[in-house]
């Protein structure tokens, strides 16, 4: 490597980070014709350097650092940070980002915004870019930020829609609940130790067991952003946006981020928040793959498939198994973007997204059938695919956790994991049925109609559906430990549970049967409603927290109006009559004594002007009048 090497590594990184934004800006004057092959260039660009940083970087991670900002005396530096992690991330969202991009020229060909939405992919891309290089909890809490603002121009792309705009709002304030509790936990990082940097915090957080709440707040940004339980149920409604953008959003960017930011803080979390974590993992897989289950819309059993899934990484963080979640995170971009791109060409060919208007149409989309079958198997984690190999790596280290736990109830833990790969398979098996198989059931646009996509769609599809074999990931199909991935990111020894792949293949197996005979309920039934409205989350949010709140605001509203104002008017009334009153004392009183004496003196001067006049015959005349009333006065 050349002498040079760590500051050409340094320019490219900036590169990386920048193209994005600069095509966010070339693409607001940028022709609508030109707009997506200008952001297909750039990602592209980027992908190319990303992939050259990844193989060229040293053992050492590079980190970049600038003095951003300074207050109080205290310097807050703007860091980005390059190592194993970072380069692997870089080269997956620029992937799946590309082809995401390719797919839309085709999916969005008559969309007369295509100018702003490859503008808003390419905010997107770049704020996610910040998060996977940032050297700092400041740096990344800043990408973190922008990330929601993308997103929330992502979702709520189709305006016009009323439910998309609901969606891109509830997004946003489902996410400022966890970003609060990130912002806390951030505040309390730097006042315990005056730094932000992930290696001072690594060195700091393995000498010392750091404080629970601290890193549960971090957490909190986790919770939010990969849609943990509570705050999971903006995930389904986000799949307002188009298709290409729920593929991007639910594959290696937004709710990946979550998974990121615990592989970067988990240093910092003790033991009992990493209890925590499991917990939380593990209600939101279980709870996630139910709510699949019953539901009639193809995107959202794959987002709630998704919420799953995260939950499953987010279980295996606090199972101390970082590598397998990340593993798992690795390929479950790859056939996640296949099953929401391979969605997008059902939806494409038959024109909605209910699965009971479907049926039968394996024959008619024979590419998108196959593509979509390898990404179900891969989901449901079928041996000879890639969900196989990361969800062995995640149950292996559950159940080695719940060994070395000295309770046996920690063993639940796993056993619940172990279910979830079983409903998996089971939801998967109900959707394929009745999208590909029996009878085709949609009315409003015949069968005939119908038709595959070209190559612009099908291509990615293809791709994504290729990855999702075990060959790219490990040698033997059974066990990716012996993988270039583990080579990449150690892990820790490969857990001897011999029954752990038979006992996991027969749950998917029977799931998957059980999916394919299930018939679909004519009633809807508690446990179908349940299902059906996410476990009655919304609801309970809606009769526990948005009408109170409304309620409240009502009551402040007529309090304002009837109380406040009141007393305001009232004083104003007052302060209008004192006024009166003192305007006419003022008038009547004071003017009026002014004026009066001013009169009496005006009265007395004429009536002295009229004696003092000159004349001798009225001084004769008053001296005589003056005589006669001394006489008649001494008379």
């Amino acid at each position: 490597m050349l002498a040079d090497a760590p500051q050409l590594l340094t320019v490219l990184m900036a590169s990386v980070l920048g193209l994005p934004f600069a095509g966010f800006l070339i693409l607001t004057g940028a022709t609508r014709r030109t707009a997506g092959s200008i952001a297909i260039l750039l990602t592209g660009v980027g992908l190319a350097l990303s992939v050259f940083l990844a193989i060229a970087f040293p053992e050492q991670p590079i980190v970049v650092q600038a003095v951003w900002a300074t207050l109080s005396g205290a310097s807050f530096g703007f860091s980005l940070r390059l190592d194993a992690l970072a380069a692997l991330m870089l080269v997956l969202v620029h992937f799946v980002a590309l082809l995401v991009q390719i797919y839309s020229l085709s999916y969005l060909h008559d969309e007369a915004k295509l100018r702003r939405y490859f503008s808003y992919l390419q905010l997107f891309v770049g704020a996610m870019l910040g998060i996977v290089l940032a050297g700092n909890l400041l740096v990344m809490y800043a990408f973190w930020e922008l990330v929601g603002l993308a997103s929330y121009l992502l979702i709520g792309f189709y305006a016009e829609r009323p439910a998309s705009s609901r969606a891109a709002q509830k997004a946003f304030l489902m996410n400022r609940v966890g970003d609060i509790g990130f912002l806390i936990g951030i505040f309390l990082t730097y006042y315990h130790y005056d730094t932000l940097d992930f290696e001072a915090l690594a060195v700091i957080g393995g000498q010392a067991v750091l404080p629970t709440a601290l890193g549960l707040c971090l957490f909190m940004g986790c919770v939010g952003k990969s849609a943990q339980f509570p705050l999971l149920s903006w995930l389904p409604d986000a799949m307002e946006g188009p298709t290409p953008v729920s593929a991007l959003l639910h594959a290696a960017t937004m709710v990946a981020a979550g998974i990121f930011l615990l592989a970067r803080i988990h240093p910092l979390l003790s033991p009992d928040a990493l209890v925590v974590v499991t917990v939380i993992g593990t209600i939101t897989t279980v709870w996630g793959g139910y709510s699949a289950l019953f539901q009639t819309d193809i995107k959202k059993v794959l987002a709630f498939s998704t919420v799953s899934q995260l939950g499953l990484m987010v279980a295996a963080m606090g199972t101390d198994n970082v590598s397998g979640a990340m593993f798992h995170l690795l390929t479950h971009a790859f056939f996640k973007a296949g099953l929401f791109l391979s969605a997008g060409a059902v939806i494409h060919a038959v024109h909605t997204q209910n699965m009971h208007q479907m049926g039968g149409l394996r024959k008619v989309l024979p590419t998108t059938f196959v593509a979509y079958m390898i990404c179900a198997a891969a989901l449901s984690g079928l041996p000879f695919f890639s969900g196989f190999l990361s969800k062995e790596a995640i149950l292996g280290g559950a159940f080695s956790w719940a060994g070395a736990q000295n309770s046996g109830l920690a063993y639940s833990i796993p056993v619940l994991l172990l279910l979830s790969s079983g409903l998996t398979a089971l939801y998967m098996a109900r959707q394929c049925r009745l999208i590909f198989f029996g009878n085709y059931r949609n009315e409003e646009v015949p069968v005939r109609q119908a038709h595959e996509p070209d190559w612009l769609m099908r291509g990615p599809v293809m791709l994504l559906a290729g990855l999702s074999v075990w060959v790219w990931f490990s040698v033997n199909p059974l066990s990716g430990h012996g993988g270039w991935f583990f080579r990449l990111l150690p892990a820790f020894e490969e857990a001897g549970f011999w029954w752990l792949a038979p006992v996991s293949t027969g749950l998917v197996l029977l799931g998957g049967w059980l999916g394919f005979q299930m018939r679909e309920p004519r009633a809807i039934h508690s446990y179908v409603r349940l299902s059906i409205d996410y476990g009655f989350l919304d609801l309970f949010y809606k009769r526990l927290v948005i009408k109170p709140t409304l309620r409240l605001a009502a009551l402040l509203n007529r309090t304002d109006h009837r109380v406040v104002d009141g007393i305001v008017n009232g004083a104003g009334i007052g302060t209008v009559v004192v006024a009166h009153i003192t305007s006419g004392f003022d008038r009547l009183g004071v003017d009026g004594v002014v004026n009066g004496a001013a009169w009496l003196a005006g009265q007395l001067g004429q009536l002295t002007r009229s004696i003092q006049n000159g004349r001798v015959q009225s001084y004769i005349t008053a001296a005589v009048v003056g005589l006669l009333i001394l006489l008649w006065w001494l008379l």
